[in-house]
């Protein structure tokens, strides 16, 4: 029979007194004391944790599409398409995450729920920054983040540049020697569906083999909002299954207002064009 495993007979370093550990360079120790209960409910703690680990994952997914919108601006398809792709799997772990909180019951909830007064996830600056640089910018959404001058500021920064599918269109009228209408590219309007986008994206799909890397593009930004719509579906349906249609505690008319987000489109012209081809 062996004996008991010591991983310093392996060479495993054993002491941190003066050297920097997994827990430092993580900061773990913020990290995992920001779980601040304000009630004895039990499920406090799925809430808080379940929306903490969502900000991170957001945190990664805004620098990804930072550095995907970089690489496209200078024509560098194969890293942009990998940050995309990226992305579409961060929206599945999102997605992952409404599994867990959905274990919690309208009961449970409910011992809670009053502690939150009106803070609301509709009120998440990064996602609305992802909504942002994806191209759904709704300037009425910025008013929820005036008390932080930082991130209201940093909100508007993002709207001063082009977002990531305006970049992608870019690449599409380079591509094919073409010129769309500047009303195309509104900084500070959700984007919207224009028939001469469409048509540009139909040349592509109408010859993947000449315009490849245009093709793929398209594909890999629909996979990143078909990711995107599902998160936004189970959103709906665990509001739904917890409080069914009450309202937010933002304000919102909740599983009414989250249902309308089911309709936006981020990349209108790459669903459109496959009724045409």
């Amino acid at each position: 029979m062996t004996g008991t495993y010591d991983p310093s007979a392996d060479g495993a370093k054993m002491s941190f007194e003066k050297d920097m550990s997994y827990s430092d360079y993580l900061s773990l120790d913020p990290i995992l004391h920001s779980q601040n209960r304000l009630t004895g409910a039990h499920d406090e703690m799925l809430f808080i944790v379940q929306h903490q680990t969502s900000e991170l994952w957001m945190r990664l997914a805004l620098h990804e599409l930072g550095s995907a919108r970089q690489c496209l601006k200078e024509r560098k398809f194969q890293p942009a398409f990998k940050m995309i792709t990226r992305v579409a799997r961060i929206l599945e772990q999102l997605n992952n995450a409404w599994d867990v909180l959905r274990t919690m019951t309208p009961s449970e909830y409910t011992e809670f729920r009053n502690a939150l007064g009106a803070s609301s996830g509709f009120q998440s600056h990064q996602y609305r920054k992802m909504e942002y640089m994806l191209g759904n910018r709704n300037v009425a959404m910025m008013k929820v983040h005036e008390h932080r001058k930082e991130l209201h500021d940093e909100l508007l920064a993002e709207l001063e540049k082009p977002s990531l599918y305006h970049v992608a269109l870019d690449c599409l009228s380079g591509e094919l020697g073409i010129t769309f209408g500047s009303d195309i590219f509104r900084k500070r309007e959700p984007h919207q569906s224009d028939q001469t986008v469409i048509d540009a994206w139909a040349v592509i799909y109408q010859d993947p083999a000449r315009f490849w890397s245009l093709y793929e593009l398209a594909e890999k930004l629909v996979d990143m909002e078909d990711y995107f719509r599902r998160w936004r579906f189970n959103h709906v349906t665990t509001v739904e299954r917890i409080i069914g249609f009450k309202r937010g505690t933002g304000g919102t008319s909740g599983v009414q207002y989250l249902r309308k987000m089911l309709e936006v489109e981020l990349f209108p012209e790459l669903w459109a064009v496959r009724g045409v081809l």
